[in-house]
């Protein structure tokens, strides 16, 4: 029982139901079939028992898929790291200077972020990764990093293993006229009975290549991404956060001087931030080391300032159609059909008399929190997401405004 403890690391079992999702049922199907495919061609094209370059190449294979699947696990158990709930900063002063949220039932942190899918506040969140089915954050950036970054490297060494194996075994079946290639497919490879490439075979190992080729390039992407992220000691968040902030004191000419402060400067010390030799990331995910004109809560400041800002330019909406929150709803016109965003965040089912208080949308779709009674603001319900706009209608007198000023700083 104890080996079983120390084996099993989760943080409770219920974790492993992350297993039960598309994302990942889908990214260890491909891993799967790719190391699977490339094992079984790697046999039938440069056995390791003959050569010292069968050995290294079978080596380097399972080398790749160890750890791969070690990466992948870890940045999906170990998880982002949470926001103790109920937290509070050991000096009262600086709460004033933190968002609020009242689902965890305490503030928020420097850098951490709620996230509706894990219902958690999420240190250093840069974003919820299906493919993981969790968050990547504070201490599971490297992890996910490495995985983005071992996929392409190891899909590569696979798409050299399918495209040999095939040129290889169909090299003497191809006879080549002016017009036509005949390839013959149940001639028996005689210097391999135990595994002939037949039909079967072929037809798995071009499958395979197909997906290791779209992983490289697709997860590749991704770790360029990721990359640029760390090297800026900036999350995708904390980017779009700085974005609104220069638009912010563009806006209203504030002649204020907004300085990211968790860039240190340099690409090296933002690179140890996350990886490192132990390979726990720096920092308790609570406090952060800052560029030196800013401080603590530079960030946190900003986002206040964008809050208050945002609650003053809302509209406020009335609904005068009922929506049933149908991510396609095909009855409320075709265009809006088409239209839908391409989002993860949700859609919000409205009845006919509803207030909503929008603050951003398309021509088609709107995105904004629904006025609740005041029994869920006191339980601390909140639903926002996206809706129709020919669901709603603009009220001729905004109170969206003047009614922001008593509303607390809350997530």
């Amino acid at each position: 029982m104890n080996f079983l403890s120390n084996v099993v690391t989760f943080q409770n079992l219920h974790e492993v139901r992350r297993l039960c999702h598309w994302g990942p049922v889908i990214a260890l199907s491909v891993i799967s079939i790719c190391s699977t495919m490339a094992i079984l061609d790697s046999i039938i094209w440069y056995w390791p028992l003959d050569t010292t370059g069968g050995s290294i190449n079978f080596i380097m294979l399972l080398n790749w898929t160890v750890l791969i699947f070690y990466n992948y696990f870890n940045a999906m158990f170990v998880g982002p790291g949470y926001i103790p709930l109920g937290w509070k900063p050991e000096n009262q002063l600086e709460a004033q200077y933190l968002q609020y949220c009242r689902v965890c039932q305490g503030y928020k942190a420097p850098r951490s972020h709620h996230c509706r899918k894990c219902n958690r506040c999420v240190m250093k969140m840069d974003h919820h990764c299906p493919w993981i089915n969790n968050c990547c954050g504070h201490l599971n950036h490297a992890y996910f990093t490495s995985f983005l970054l071992l996929a392409p490297m190891g899909c590569s060494h696979a798409a050299i293993i399918f495209i040999m194996t095939m040129y290889t075994q169909l090299y003497e079946r191809i006879s080549f006229g002016w017009s036509t290639v005949k390839i013959d497919m149940s001639a028996v490879r005689q210097f391999q009975p135990l595994m002939p490439f037949s039909v079967p075979a072929f037809a798995a190992t071009l499958f395979a290549l197909g997906l290791a080729l779209g992983t490289t390039i697709a997860v590749g992407m991704l770790f360029a991404i990721q990359m640029k992220v760390i090297l800026r000691n900036k999350t995708s968040i904390e980017s779009w956060i700085e974005e609104k902030a220069k638009d912010r004191i563009q806006h209203y000419q504030t002649g204020e001087d907004f300085i990211f402060p968790y860039d240190l400067g340099t690409r090296w010390l933002n690179f140890k931030q996350v990886f490192t030799w132990t390979g726990s990331p720096k920092g308790d995910g609570l406090v952060w080391p800052v560029y030196p004109k800013c401080h603590q809560h530079t960030l946190t400041i900003e986002q206040l300032k964008q809050k208050a800002d945002k609650r003053v330019r809302s509209v406020q909406y009335q609904a005068v159609e009922n929506y049933n929150g149908a991510c396609c709803p095909l009855s409320k016109g075709l265009q809006t059909f088409f239209r839908t965003p391409c989002t993860e965040e949700p859609r919000i089912p409205l009845i006919k008399g509803d207030t909503i208080l929008a603050t951003r949308g398309t021509k088609w779709w709107m995105y904004g929190d629904k006025v609740l009674n005041e029994e869920h603001n006191i339980v601390g319900d909140r639903v926002r997401g996206w809706f129709p706009r020919r669901c709603v209608e603009k009220c001729h007198y905004d109170t969206a405004a003047s009614d922001s000023t008593s509303d607390k700083k809350v997530n």
